[in-house]
């Protein structure tokens, strides 16, 4: 990133640097905070650098958003399985991750763990201020999507084709892995606080 910057200083790229690595999810969190504070934007997305997440489908996240969706999903799950140079045993991994989630929370939506998401800003400052984010790695995928399923949000799932990526390492980790098997747990037993919480004030910024 700071060889783009210095290689294309005109181009509308702010650099977020933090002390010390606190995982996935504390920087999406930090980043935000950032824009919520330092921007006006209405549409907030978030998503992968390494290209596994087609720039060419912000489009339909966008119109998704405005017609009418809270949260919009980049899924890879929604119209069968869309994965492109996965082996078959990091497909199994991902899609009973999914699965699994969908089993014990309830909520319907087929691909939780994605990270290529949109929000509306209400939506992204109610989820933040109403209650702590607590995971930190993938698992905070599933968080902000359940608790935006609690929130009474509407929760689109836009369809896309997910390619491996060509640069970079999977953060994928055991510790990463047990948290999300047992933060689905925490979330599902927490699932009346987290609806009072959330549900208190309607969606407002």
């Amino acid at each position: 990133m700071e060889s783009f910057q210095k290689a294309q200083p005109e181009a509308p790229v702010a650099l977020l640097r933090r002390e010390r690595k606190e995982g996935l999810g504390r920087a999406y969190e930090a980043g935000f905070a950032w824009i919520l504070a330092h921007t006006p934007a209405q549409y907030i997305y978030e998503m992968d650098a390494d290209f596994s997440h087609p720039p060419q489908y912000l489009p339909a996240l966008a119109e998704a958003l405005q017609n009418g969706a809270d949260m919009a999903i980049g899924s890879r799950y929604v119209r069968g399985i869309t994965v492109v140079n996965w082996p078959l045993s990091r497909i199994l991994l991902s899609y009973g991750a999914s699965l699994y989630v969908r089993w014990v929370t309830g909520m319907p939506v087929r691909d939780p763990t994605a990270g290529f998401v949109g929000y509306r800003r209400d939506l992204l400052a109610k989820l933040l201020q109403a209650d702590p984010i607590r995971f930190r790695g993938y698992a905070f995928q599933i968080e902000m999507k359940y608790k935006a399923y609690l929130a009474g949000a509407r929760l689109v799932e836009v369809p896309i084709v997910f390619v491996e990526r060509t640069a970079g390492q999977s953060k994928m980790s055991r510790q990463v892995i047990q948290e999300a098997i047992g933060g689905v747990v925490w979330l599902r037993l927490a699932r009346a606080r987290l609806r009072k919480r959330l549900r208190s004030g309607g969606l407002q910024a």
